[in-house]
């Protein structure tokens, strides 16, 4: 079930508000970045309801979907496309200060989102993006790109990988853990952003990662995105402290 809820203090600093979307069920994140083919599709298949950030409404619209709400600023999204969607689903948040992959963040409320569009295209985009998704422990969101799915590293999570599969860490912060499963295990060591980093390890079967501190980014292969959504789905699944700001 799902709903739409008016938002307040719009144009105001970033701030934990009320949800303009609130959902049982995971929802579809859409944004203006490159959009592969079956991209949007994939995503819809887990999760029915679609909210687009900004732009990201019109690559939705080309792609014949009208989003359930689109949120954002609203510099990137033509006349012409706000004509084709109900008024009541527009819901503008006018400041500055934030990305429209943050504000989406910001004013939903889901167990789970899967984003579409927000890899590829601009890099200083998708840097922005995963920078936001670092600093948001919720919603959690599943980024889906051309090749792998990228996400922030839970507490601890285990994918029944296949061996072989490419599992890549990319610390946002110092951070260290423990892994099994993996060729190169990473207990002892600590990543961190300007030194040692975690990229194309490799799955000997299932995976089991623990991570000691927020601030991880794991990717594995696109065709794991069902395994990764049920894992962030299950019963007990653990979760980092939500912070505020």
């Amino acid at each position: 079930m799902a709903r739409l809820c008016p938002v307040s203090g719009t144009g105001s600093k970033p701030r934990m508000i009320s949800p303009i979307v609130h959902s049982s069920s995971p929802i579809t994140l859409i944004g203006g970045g490159e959009l592969g083919t079956d991209d949007l599709a994939l995503a819809l298949g887990h999760a029915g309801l679609l909210v687009a950030a900004d732009s990201g409404a019109e690559a939705a619209l080309a792609a014949g979907h009208v989003p359930d709400a689109v949120i954002g600023d609203f510099d990137s999204l033509s006349a012409a496309a706000r004509a084709r969607i109900p008024a009541g689903r527009l819901h503008e948040i006018s400041e500055q200060d934030s990305t429209d992959f943050d504000k989406v963040l910001r004013h939903v409320a889901a167990p789970l989102c899967l984003g579409v569009g927000f890899l590829g295209a601009r890099v200083d985009h998708q840097l922005a993006v995963m920078n936001t998704l670092v600093r948001r422990a919720e919603p959690p969101c599943l980024l889906i790109g051309a090749h792998e799915v990228l996400f922030h590293a839970p507490p601890e999570i285990a994918l029944d990988l296949e061996a072989g599969d490419v599992v890549s860490l990319f610390p946002l912060a110092r951070v260290s853990g423990r892994s099994e499963g993996l060729e190169w295990p990473i207990e002892g060591l600590v990543m961190e952003p300007h030194g040692r980093v975690g990229t194309s390890n490799r799955a000997l079967g299932p995976v089991r990662l623990e991570a000691e501190a927020p601030g991880l980014l794991v990717m594995v292969p696109r065709r794991a995105l069902a395994l990764v959504t049920r894992a962030f789905l299950a019963p007990g699944h653990a979760r980092w402290p939500v912070r505020a700001g």
